[in-house]
């Protein structure tokens, strides 16, 4: 069992990061969707996306929805695409499989995991555990001494959401997780309406405005100065960026676009080659060139992180929510925790987002106590690598997959047992304190939870609750910067 290779999944809502523990240090990306062009009628698949050169209203399905895996049809699909030749070359038979799931896995998508990797894939062994659970085994705290924190908190900004975790002694402290309905998604949609109401109409174009976001997004440092400074005019305007989107001509070198000018031109590639750009002129003899005026733009999106009253969520802010977090731990140990704050996830990736972050906790964190922002250079990797650093230990074969054999002989109850979680918390007439629903047998667990949602949904509309349930999720990082404390 020790020669088993080990096939690491960092299976995200938005992109996956695959490879073999100990062969592919680094992942391999792969977009955790299908998609079908209008313009061309054609399916794509996983990683088939990256042929495609029309971006122009690819229309998606995605596996995940509201952060929980849903769609079993097109996840099995792009992980076929991943287990087959063209990929990774990987047969499940003889392989050992790592994957992480969503934080709160609900227990019948649980069960599901566990159905697909055994009884449709039929792998040897597998292991399904968090992102935040994987930290402890990476670098993004590590110092000079190479010891991982006693305590800390991670962050993960994700694609549907934001999750603020505290972790003690390598274990997640489940209940203390808080989340943020703020994730990629949402500031991506957030940007597609400013864009369609103010210049043009990209409510369809979803590839792009990703790539516009990415490629244009920052956190302000100071958002009231930077809504001033856009007032001015475009070409004295230190923030206007002007971004050419792409013509998806055949003889175009841009699938996404470019910036023409501001901030980050010099880098941007030409949008076609020169026979293509001598040929495409308007009436009046300038070039037919569709420009985005990116100015407020740029950084409202991401200030919804700090301010998500602004769009009607009743959340606190990304700061206020670390602070909550850390002041429900013991006091003794706060202090560990404001020193030990890591940032991870794709959306960890905008500019500006650990020095916004460190500056705005100063003002929340007690006189005395430093503040440490870990941020990895690649935010959407850590976990893997940190996977990748479990399943190449000596022992990991040993004490945490669960063998096909297992499964056949004890179903997913053993699943649940092993692989831990939290305590769910629904609880029903006659439910006993102190038992959770991991420890139920099957037939018992359900039963439970159906009387559960039931009675909660007797109780919605009589009463609102004061204070709505939260959750939250982690991440791991490489660049390390640390604010002193104040004396």
């Amino acid at each position: 069992m020790t020669s088993t290779p080990v096939l690491v999944l960092d299976n995200g809502a938005y992109i996956i990061k695959a490879g073999v523990a100990g062969v592919d240090w680094e992942p391999r990306v792969i977009p955790n969707s299908i998609a079908r062009s209008k313009a061309e009628k054609k399916v794509y698949v996983a990683d088939e996306i990256e042929s495609c050169k029309d971006l122009s209203s690819l229309a998606y399905r995605r596996p995940f929805e509201r952060g929980m895996l849903v769609n079993w049809d097109v996840e099995k699909a792009v992980w076929d695409r991943i287990f087959s030749s063209s990929c990774l070359n990987i047969t499940p038979t003889e392989t050992s499989l790592l994957v992480t799931e969503p934080y709160f896995n609900l227990p019948n998508i649980a069960e599901t995991y566990d159905q697909m990797v055994f009884e449709e894939w039929e792998f040897a062994s597998y292991y399904r555990t968090t992102p935040a659970a994987l930290i402890p085994y990476g670098g993004l705290f590590e110092d000079d001494t190479g010891i991982s924190p006693e305590c800390s908190i991670v962050i993960d900004m994700g694609y549907s959401y934001t999750h603020v975790i505290p972790i003690r002694s390598g274990e997640v402290i489940w209940e203390h997780i808080k989340r943020m309905d703020i994730g990629g998604k949402l500031l991506t949609n957030h940007l597609k309406h400013l864009i369609s109401f103010r210049q043009w109409n990209m409510i369809d174009q979803t590839a792009i405005v990703e790539a516009v976001r990415q490629t244009c997004g920052y956190v302000s440092m100071d958002y009231k100065a930077d809504l001033d400074l856009c007032k001015r005019n475009p070409r004295k305007n230190p923030i206007v960026q002007e971004y050419v989107l792409p013509d998806f001509s055949p003889n175009s070198t841009s699938r996404t676009g470019y910036i023409r000018s501001g901030p980050g031109a010099a880098s941007s590639p030409p949008p076609t080659n020169g026979a293509q750009s001598s040929s495409r002129k308007a009436a009046d003899g300038g070039e037919e060139e569709q420009v985005l005026y990116m100015g407020n733009e740029r950084f409202a999106g991401p200030e919804l992180l700090f301010h998500p009253s602004d769009i009607g969520l009743k959340q606190t802010g990304l700061p206020e929510t670390i602070a909550f977090v850390i002041g429900q731990m013991p006091v003794e140990l706060q202090g560990m925790f404001w020193a030990h704050i890591g940032i991870f996830g794709g959306l960890g990736m905008i500019q500006n987002i650990g020095e916004r972050l460190e500056r705005d906790l100063r003002a929340l964190c007690p006189t005395g106590f430093d503040i440490g922002i870990f941020e990895a250079f690649d935010t959407s990797a850590p976990p893997y690598h940190a996977a990748t650093n479990l399943a190449t230990s000596e022992s990991y074969l040993s004490t945490h997959p669960i063998t096909r054999a297992e499964y056949l002989e004890h179903g997913s109850g053993i699943c649940r047992r092993r692989f831990g979680g939290p305590a769910y918390s629904v609880n029903p007439p006659g439910f006993q304190s102190g038992i959770s629903l991991a420890e139920m047998d099957d037939e018992e667990r359900e039963r439970r939870y159906a009387m559960g949602l039931m009675e909660i949904s007797k109780k919605g509309k009589a009463k609102k609750r004061a204070q709505e349930e939260e959750v939250v999720s982690g991440n791991w990082g490489g660049r390390r910067r640390r604010a002193m404390g104040m004396m």
